[in-house]
């Protein structure tokens, strides 16, 4: 197949998965029942489907009555039985590979990805989240070197489950291998995206060196990044190897030995525009850049305007398709900035309002059954063998495309609360949002933890301003985050007002604080698309090295005792 005719197939397969998708938001609870069917015949001859008896399970409340919800760490023992060689435990195909994630233990997670789970559920979702990009810059599939994908590295090495299958985060899937030859991501067909194997040994952080300066003799015209994080740090690593990256191109040489002929001018024009700009970034490296895909919600909300400036004036940020390594969640949609409607033909979905905690036996609510503004915890079943398995993320319904919700992700579930606050993630960004907005400036990233320490509790937050502020603004910006916080959480407010919790205190970090650390954990091994941003945080060695050396802390001037 040509570039072409494998570029036109491309996007009939992505709006062939976009029409069928668009045309069930109509009836999610059709949908979902449709979905939920599916699993039930499929599973229902597992070793799980026997000990749960979902032979005789009929619908979404019988379902809710014979399995328990569960974190993916209560479904060890089924998992090690599959890893032990028994088959039909959980699905009832037996597992191609095992997607891996960081657990709330420090274990790595494996999560069964079966043939079936890829053709239903996976695939249509994740042909479906790219018709965006296919209908805005449709020029893009059909040159290979058109777009650097920082996503996706199927090439990169691999784990190993103890039964000798792959174990592998979903972005280094090698779809081809399991023939799908359509849905081997844009870009990873470039010339750069499997590297000579002397380079096989490289970690991460060399690896996406040695990308980019093969990628800089290219007309890019899109970068695909979907963590924000590998969004954030592209100019921050320009930056970095702008020197070893021109003498290498000038050179011909990639990872200092010889690899091509040497390009003297695509040098000079690279050092001209960079001089232009004042510094190295995306624009000057690919003028004709056109789009980022990227997740747009959570901290990316606060820091995205600016970083879009060191993309270029053309720069078309899109949202990314929203998922995790447990399964698929929402498709982005054409008029819709951020989030997308909940992807009701891929998986069945149950909801806890985020207010209350997940009881294993508990209520939920389903799909069709969501209210406009709340926030919920997600409970996820499929046909890759999860059954009510909790995830980490927290949604927020923003509206609906026809009956079905629209949802971003709005946060992580945790919480920070040292005298009844409850204050969870997304409180803080929006109070965060707000103090900017109410004091000026802009945040490039930032994290939140209670204060450790004695006297009367508090919290602070670690935060990356654009540019250095004076004592005054900053304590400015800390009065208005105190105030948005109160406005946000009533708990909050109650606690302050009863003297019972402190005002925060602001620390400002160096701008580039949190691209150091992103840099440190690559450096040290891991994977970009699993270094996410997080605004809670506990580690003190993680803020010791945040902090250090920093700007003095200003607490917010509320009405309450002072701390030092």
């Amino acid at each position: 197949m040509s570039a072409d005719e494998r570029a036109d197939a491309y996007r009939r397969r992505v709006h062939l998965e976009s029409r069928a998708f668009l045309g069930s938001l109509g009836d999610p609870r059709g949908a979902q029942s449709a979905v939920l069917d599916e699993i039930l015949k499929a599973g229902a001859g597992t070793a799980f489907g026997r000990e749960h008896g979902l032979d005789s399970v009929r619908d979404a409340d019988g379902f809710r009555r014979a399995v328990p919800i569960r974190g993916h760490e209560e479904f060890g023992p089924w998992l090690d039985r599959i890893h032990a060689g028994e088959r039909r435990v959980l699905t009832s195909e037996d597992p191609i590979a095992f997607f891996a994630s960081s657990g709330t233990t420090g274990a790595e997670k494996t999560i069964p990805v079966t043939g079936g789970f890829l053709r239903r559920c996976f695939l249509p979702f994740y042909f479906a989240g790219f018709a965006q990009l296919v209908e805005h810059h449709p020029d893009l599939p059909a040159r290979d070197d058109a777009v650097l994908n920082l996503w996706q590295d199927p090439h990169s090495p691999t784990g190993r489950t103890s039964a000798g299958r792959p174990h592998l985060g979903p972005s280094q899937l090698d779809y081809g291998k399991v023939g799908e030859e359509l849905a081997v991501g844009l870009g990873n067909r470039a010339p750069w995206s499997r590297l000579p194997d002397r380079f096989g040994g490289n970690g991460p952080w060399e690896r996406t060196y040695l990308r980019i300066r093969l990628a800089a003799e290219h007309d890019v015209r899109g970068v695909i990044a979907v963590n924000p994080a590998i969004a954030a740090a592209l100019p921050h690593q320009l930056r970095l190897w702008w020197p070893r990256l021109v003498r290498e191109i000038r050179d011909g040489t990639l990872g200092g030995a010889p690899f091509r002929p040497p390009a003297p001018e695509r040098a000079d024009a690279l050092e001209r525009r960079a001089e232009r700009r004042g510094r190295p970034a995306p624009e000057a490296v690919w003028p004709r850049l056109e789009l980022l895909l990227t997740w747009n919600t959570y901290v990316a909300r606060l820091y995205l305007p600016s970083l879009r400036e060191e993309y270029g004036a053309r720069i078309a940020v899109r949202p990314a398709p929203i998922g995790s390594s447990e399964g698929p969640l929402a498709i982005p949609a054409a008029d819709r900035p951020a989030g997308g409607p909940l992807a009701v033909t891929s998986c069945f979905y149950e909801f806890v309002p985020a207010d209350e905690e997940i009881d294993p036996r508990g209520a939920t609510l389903l799909a069709h059954e969501l209210e406009e503004g709340r926030e919920y915890h997600v409970i996820l079943t499929h046909l890759g063998g999860l059954y009510r398995c909790a995830l980490r993320d927290i949604v927020r319904v923003t509206g609906f495309a026809a009956a079905t919700p629209v949802v971003e992700y709005s946060c992580r579930k945790g919480l920070v609360s040292v005298a009844g606050e409850r204050l969870r993630e997304s409180h803080v960004l929006r109070a965060m949002a707000d103090a900017c907005a109410a004091a000026g400036g802009a945040i490039r990233n930032l994290a939140y933890r209670a204060r450790p320490g004695d006297g009367v509790p508090g919290h602070e937050a670690a935060v990356a301003f654009d540019e250095p502020r004076p004592e005054g603004r900053l304590r400015a910006f800390g009065d208005a985050l105190d105030a948005a916080l109160a406005r946000e959480a009533p708990a909050y407010a109650g606690a302050r007002r009863a003297g019972g919790l402190a005002a925060p205190l602001v620390r400002p970090v160096p701008p580039d604080a949190f691209l150091r650390e992103w840099r440190r954990r690559v450096e040290g091994g891991e994977r970009p698309p699993r270094v996410k941003d997080r605004v809670f945080q506990d580690d003190p060695e993680f803020w010791a090295r945040l902090t250090a050396p920093a700007q003095a802390p200003v607490h917010a001037a509320g009405p309450d005792v002072r701390h030092g």
